[in-house]
């Protein structure tokens, strides 16, 4: 069966739990960000959490994507690594619900299936804690290039640049997609893996990705301005797509030797938890690319399904949720 995307990422059981403002300056947090914490951290943290009310479900940010794109009808599959343990188990077996997704997951043989426990303060900002567990063996013979072989895109984001495991495994991934002249979605991922890795992120997008997806502070670190029009313009004289998210403002996309297009914000419903916006607006953008549509429908699908996820907890989409929605995306354009 051919696979419209195949994206490679971090298999993660998030906890969400909701906190005080206080609590992280107790906890000496970063507001908004992506850490990674040993097993050590990440067990002081449970007992933190401990007493407050808790949500668990499958996560990590390419995951998300390739579960919401699937959600919408698009053939994809996951590649990660879990480990064998009881939460690798339900992750694998709630993977195989979806008809639309292949996992290619591989099981680990050492470290326990990897978690992210998200904080979520009041004004809806996510702090995510996540320990990558089995995910650091992933490595380049667990690339299925069969799979990769017979796609029309593949995706990653800049959280694959954490251990040189993964990235050398994204780093086979792209010499193949290079050979079989299979489409790369880039997602940078986060304002921290921006900073630790700015030379070999511009170094990607300018040899390897053909769409390029950042938020504005992202895109800041990146490019050295505070303009999402000006960072979205940069990718695009390099040759690539790009689509810079803007908040309240919407988002920016713009391909080479095109004008500027400006997509706001669609659906509007209120923001409950931004947990997961980022990869349900590649999951839309993804799905409009799918289906044939213009840049600018694509933009339309990607802002739509990322307002409706900020509305509600989680960042992932119901089974009724998603029946909806997709009747809905169907009617963009």
């Amino acid at each position: 069966m051919k696979t419209a995307v195949y994206g490679i990422g971090n298999p993660l059981i998030d906890i969400i739990v909701k906190i005080e403002e206080k609590d992280l300056l107790i906890l000496k947090k970063n507001k908004g960000t992506m850490a990674l914490i040993t097993e050590e951290e990440r067990e002081n943290l449970i007992k933190f959490i401990s007493a407050k009310e808790k949500t668990f479900s499958c996560g990590g940010s390419c995951p998300n994507t390739m579960i919401t794109l699937s959600a919408m009808g698009v053939k994809t599959a996951l590649g990660g690594k879990i480990g064998k343990d009881e939460f690798g188990s339900i992750y694998e077996n709630q993977l195989k619900k979806h008809p639309n997704i292949t996992p290619a997951l591989v099981y680990g043989s050492k470290q326990p299936t990897g978690s992210s426990i998200i904080l979520i303060t009041p004004d809806s900002e996510r702090t995510m804690n996540t320990f990558l567990g089995a995910n650091r063996e992933f490595s380049e013979k667990d690339v299925d290039e069969n799979i990769l072989n017979d796609s029309d895109f593949f995706y990653f984001t800049g959280y694959m640049w954490d251990t040189e495991n993964q990235k050398s495994a994204i780093e086979k991934s792209l010499f193949i997609c290079k050979k079989k002249k299979i489409k790369v979605a880039f997602d940078v991922a986060d304002p921290f893996a921006v900073q630790r890795y700015k030379n070999d992120f511009l170094k990607i997008i300018e040899k390897n990705a053909d769409y390029v997806f950042a938020n504005s502070e992202e895109a800041s670190f990146l490019f050295d301005t505070a303009d999402p029009e000006k960072a979205v313009a940069i990718i695009a004289d390099m040759g690539k797509t790009g689509a810079v998210k803007w908040g309240k403002q919407g988002s920016v996309i713009k391909e080479p030797k095109k004008d500027l297009i400006k997509i706001p914000i669609l659906g509007d419903k209120g923001c409950v938890d931004t947990t997961g916006a980022g990869d349900t607006y590649a999951a839309g953008f993804l799905y409009g690319l799918c289906k044939g549509k213009d840049l600018g429908t694509a933009g339309k699908c990607a802002s739509f399904l990322a307002s409706a996820i900020v509305s509600k907890i989680g960042a992932q989409f119901t089974e009724e949720e998603s029946a909806v929605l997709k009747q809905e995306l169907a009617l963009l354009s």
